[in-house]
């Protein structure tokens, strides 16, 4: 729609969105729920359509008065008035779409199909409006006059550059093209995220001999019998590709063929034909990602998107990945002749394959350390994993969490602490939900119900939550995690921390960069093995006991064992990610041909696939295309800034906690991430701390 016929429209805007929207409807009214959450009890599927309809006439009525305005464009009457419009729209989409991702449903589902669309051309009469932009480009050319503090010159910039990069200098043909590449992409991502889920879900191993079990620990086979009996079949085990489910049994189950067959289902989801599949989808995503870029005046999407972040350029990326890459392929290939070795034992003359990889590696790990995975687990009970969580945080920041009894949830399983700080002051909420249903996507993210900022002068408290897919409860025993489920508790605990630590005065300068985000998840990692941490929650759930020394010892001299494998499947992933976006060409690819030559180039042992394959890549289809790079980035950041605490001999040095809150967490995207990160240590990062970490030099 032509800008003009746009404003013709919207001039009718305001008297409707004056009228109040139907009090049926809880989006319309106040929440009178503890603490304000959403009254999620009260908010029904067919709520969601309207409210998300509203929410957009809404803002579009607040931006006609701020484009139509006569007075001078100003900070104030522009940019702020920009970033306080669409509250009505942020507060009902916040809950849509994260039930979109955590409970969803086939009616919520349909309404994402056709809200998706609608959202995009929102967002493009936003950033296409040529009065607004030619507002918003003044006070940009002003700027030096301003007198600006760094956050409101941040916000500033993050609004002109926002505008320019989605479009607005366009010519109104390349406008009109940009609508179109918008609103076609909205429905790939749709498309792509429900295969994705389909697939997933559907996907099961039923196994009906008990000698199909041999080697599985108890409490897998336990998990195992719920599903079949939850799914009608019972006296039977019920196996799925969520991972408390696939990467045990990979680990433990000694019937090869199983082995394949389940991780086969893995790597083959959404490549098999049918409604399920998405490599047309993949492919086309790419074309329009290369095209909308070379319209925008970029050579590649990479440029596009890395321009924003710490690493600049697709170079700076392929540099640091190039400096990992080499050393850990190299003990990946050790780590295969050390298991193709082991798997001789048991099968003179067979060949070592990726279904076999777990399995000869955790019988290494044993013969090797006198480790045992399952010898920890006891010790891992979720509530204990998740109270030292909060106790690392407590000690390090001064904050307290206590649950809140009776507030409302999305799901029965779900919990809700409020957290504090020392002298009672309320801090946030974060919410906890920690295991796989049918309605939740796989994986592990952090996202909020209700962001930091201020508001009219006062500050608005946080509502986080953190969503995982950790081993669930089995019979008598509770949810006993892995090691690796213990980290990423803490990981994803790490994000809910820098959500309810931001600090700053807009919505708009609260997101950092793909690769910096992933710092304050990650340093958290840090202090879950250290043997001063397991010590505080590590007991085992039936007796109490705390986590023996001997065993911890064993947990050290293991730590780096299979980080070659780790490394090498997480790195071929993000190289597969770079390749995709730094194609200059919008000719269709085939996608399992360009994986191919993708993954030989890079020289990756056939052994190891990547972590994701391209047709169920669902980060890489959202906000990490271009980014899954990040993970590793901020491993660098993360490592060196644990390494300030080694280095003043106090894992809970009080002085560096309160640094890494003020100039990180706190401070969001205020500034420039690096500037940050140089303020904290005093200097740049380095990347020994995580070769060493990670036993790769």
């Amino acid at each position: 729609m032509r800008t003009a016929a746009l404003l013709a429209v919207l001039m009718t805007l305001p008297a409707l969105a004056a009228e109040p929207a139907p009090v049926a409807n809880p989006f319309s009214a106040d929440w009178k729920t503890p603490f304000g959450v959403p009254p999620f009890a009260e908010i029904k599927e067919a709520h969601f359509l309207p409210a998300l309809k509203e929410g957009m006439a809404q803002q579009a009525a607040e931006i006609l008065l701020i484009a139509e305005a006569k007075a001078v464009p100003t900070f104030e009457n522009t940019i702020v008035a920009l970033e306080r419009s669409g509250q009505f729209l942020d507060r009902a989409g916040s809950v849509f779409f994260n039930l979109m991702g955590a409970e969803t449903t086939p009616k919520l589902q349909a309404v994402n199909r056709e809200v998706m669309p609608l959202m995009a051309a929102h967002r493009d009469d936003i950033h296409l409006n040529a009065k607004l932009f030619q507002r918003v480009r003044t006070v940009w050319e002003a700027r030096a006059g301003l007198k600006l503090a760094p956050d409101q010159a941040r916000l500033l910039e993050r609004t002109y550059k926002g505008f320019v990069r989605a479009g607005a200098a366009l010519t109104p043909d390349q406008q009109v093209r940009m609508r179109a590449i918008n609103a076609e992409q909205s429905k790939h991502g749709v498309d792509f995220g429900d295969r994705l889920l389909k697939a997933t879900k559907a996907f099961q191993l039923v196994v009906d001999q008990p000698a199909d079990l041999a080697g599985l620990p108890e409490g897998l086979r336990m998990a195992a019998a719920a599903a079949a009996k939850k799914a009608g079949q019972e006296g039977k085990w019920l196996f799925t590709l969520d991972g408390p489910s696939i990467w045990p049994f990979l680990e433990y189950a000694q019937n090869r063929e199983l082995r394949k067959r389940l991780l086969t289902g893995y790597l083959e989801r959404c490549n098999q034909g049918g409604d399920t599949d998405t490599n047309a989808i993949v492919s086309r995503v790419a074309a329009l990602r290369v095209e909308k870029a070379q319209l925008l005046g970029y050579k590649t999407w990479a440029d596009y998107v890395l321009e924003e972040n710490m690493a600049k350029d697709p170079q700076g990326v392929y540099g640091l990945l190039d400096q990992i890459w080499k050393p850990a392929l190299e003990v990946a290939k050790k780590e295969r002749a050390e298991l193709q070795a082991m798997m001789a034992k048991d099968l003179p003359g067979q060949k070592l394959e990726p279904w076999d990889w777990r399995y000869y590696a955790e019988k290494v790990k044993q013969a090797k350390y006198d480790f045992d995975e399952e010898a920890v687990k006891p010790y891992f009970a979720i509530d204990a994993v998740r109270q030292g969580a909060f106790a690392v945080a407590s000690k390090l920041y001064g904050i307290t969490f206590t649950e809140v009894q009776g507030i409302p949830v999305y799901q029965k399983d779900v919990r809700c602490f409020e957290v504090q700080e020392l002298d009672g002051r309320h801090l946030g909420l974060i919410y906890v939900d920690y295991h796989p249903r049918p309605g939740k996507r796989g994986g592990a993210w952090m996202s909020s119900y209700r962001s930091p900022w201020l508001k009219d002068g006062k500050q608005v408290d946080p509502v986080v939550v953190n969503v995982c897919n950790f081993t669930a409860p089995a019979g008598d025993r509770p949810a006993l995690l892995t090691s690796d489920e213990v980290r990423t508790l803490f990981h994803e605990f790490g994000h809910g921390l820098h959500g309810l630590f931001y600090k700053g005065r807009y919505r708009g300068t609260a997101g950092t960069p793909r690769d910096f985000v992933e710092l304050p998840s990650q340093v958290m990692e840090n202090w879950a093995m250290e043997p001063e941490v397991l010590k505080l929650y590590a007991k085992h759930y039936k007796t109490g006991e705390v986590i023996p020394d001997a065993l911890m010892a064993k947990m050290k001299k293991a730590a780096t064992f299979g980080q070659g494998f780790a490394t090498v499947e997480y790195m071929a992933a993000s190289l597969l990610d770079m390749d995709w976006h730094t194609l200059t060409t919008t000719k269709p690819q085939d996608t399992a041909a360009f994986e191919k030559a993708s993954l030989a180039k890079w020289g990756l042992i056939a052994e190891i696939p990547p972590r994701y394959r391209s047709p169920y890549f669902n980060h890489i289809m959202g906000g990490y295309a271009a980014g899954y790079y990040s993970y590793i980035w901020s491993a660098v950041l993360d490592s060196d800034a644990f390494q300030a605490f080694k280095e003043k001999g106090n894992l809970f040095d009080a002085a560096t906690a309160a640094k890494f809150r003020a100039e990180v967490l706190a401070k969001g995207g205020t500034e420039d991430p690096a500037l940050l990160y140089q303020r904290f240590r005093g200097r740049d990062p380095k990347v020994g701390p995580l070769l060493e970490k990670r036993g790769l030099k």
